[in-house]
């Protein structure tokens, strides 16, 4: 067990960061079973490392682009829980005014762009984002992250690609939990090494153990200050893994149970707070104030998504159809 390198304040943030994922997703979890919570629900549970270690390595010029299981994301780049509940129900107060849901979270004002429920339809948008950056002479970052299973896809390797190729300032972030889907990585991969894989494309990389936050924070800010210095693309594998099955649907058939129990017994949370005590910068009392004030936010949120509103029936439209009779200004 390596001591944490930070200050009490910072590392008292990260502990914080990660149980304020972990507690709205297992509250989620719950009202999604009450059917408060509709579609699909993607759980983030077991990988909050990620992305508190990753976002708390960027600044807040630069921008962030995910996927489906991206409230954690969203939570720790600054869009308020509130904002994220409401979103949700699917109520207008929403971050993506209740049209989202659960896989569409946006929020502009803290450049995070989304939330995609297209498996790698997040990179070509990093890509796109970097460019527009490069092209103006902005010192940004554009943070994308993705899962393995989006390796396989073709938007993976164009992505790649085009940011070596020119040079764009991606940080592609590939959360390796070991399946895509209900697939495991052996069985849809020839190339398991994701590294490797990315490296084709010249690219510099790393692998980091998705568990450990400090592991993440330390190579992702190595990563961003490369990106941001040197203008290219870098290429970093978290390994990780999600205790909760692909998604709210899914029976979970696929993996066997001791296997998640030995995951678990690695998890980002307890073993974190394992070493800060053993540092002596924290005591139970404090995790126990930090996980009620975490759990009072949670509360909180879902108050204020259940005093949410409905779009008015009449709004449905906006923003997808021309009113009738309006001209275009190309005309």
């Amino acid at each position: 067990m390596t001591d944490v390198p930070y200050g009490k304040e910072f590392a008292l943030r990260l502990l914080a960061d990660m149980l304020r994922i972990r507690r709205m997703e297992e509250v989620c979890a719950d009202l999604y079973g009450q059917t408060k919570i509709r579609g699909f629900l993607h759980l983030y549970i077991g990988e909050e490392a990620v992305a508190v270690g990753a976002l708390h390595a960027l600044t807040a010029d630069d921008a962030i682009v995910a996927t489906y299981r991206e409230h954690g994301h969203a939570l720790v780049r600054g869009v308020s829980m509130d904002a994220i509940m409401a979103e949700m129900y699917g109520k207008q107060e929403g971050c993506s005014r209740g049209r989202g849901g659960s896989m569409h979270l946006f929020d502009a004002t803290t450049r995070f762009y989304g939330g995609n429920a297209i498996v790698g339809g997040g990179l070509p948008l990093a890509v796109g984002l970097a460019l527009a950056d490069k092209l103006q002479g902005r010192k940004r970052v554009t943070a994308c992250f993705f899962g393995d299973g989006a390796m396989a896809e073709g938007a993976f390797h164009e992505s790649m690609n085009l940011a070596a190729l020119w040079r764009l300032p991606v940080l592609f972030c590939c959360e390796n939990n070991l399946y895509a889907m209900g697939t495991a990585l052996d069985r849809y991969e020839s190339q398991t090494d994701l590294c490797a894989k990315a490296a084709v494309f010249k690219v510099p990389t790393s692998s980091v153990d998705g568990m450990d936050v400090v592991a993440v924070h330390e190579a992702a800010k190595a990563a961003a200050a490369q990106v941001r210095d040197e203008g290219g693309p870098f290429f970093i594998e978290f390994k990780t893994y999600r205790y909760r099955p692909h998604s709210m649907f899914d029976p979970d058939l696929y993996r066997d149970r001791a296997e998640i129990e030995a995951w678990k017994k690695r998890g980002p949370i307890h073993s974190f707070t394992a070493r800060l005590k053993v540092q002596q910068l924290l005591t139970e009392e404090e995790f126990l104030d930090l996980d009620a004030a975490t759990m009072a936010e949670v509360d909180a949120a879902v108050a204020f998504a259940e005093a949410g509103t409905w779009e008015d029936v009449a709004d449905l439209t906006r923003d997808v159809l021309t009113p009738a009779g309006a001209e275009s200004e190309e005309r």
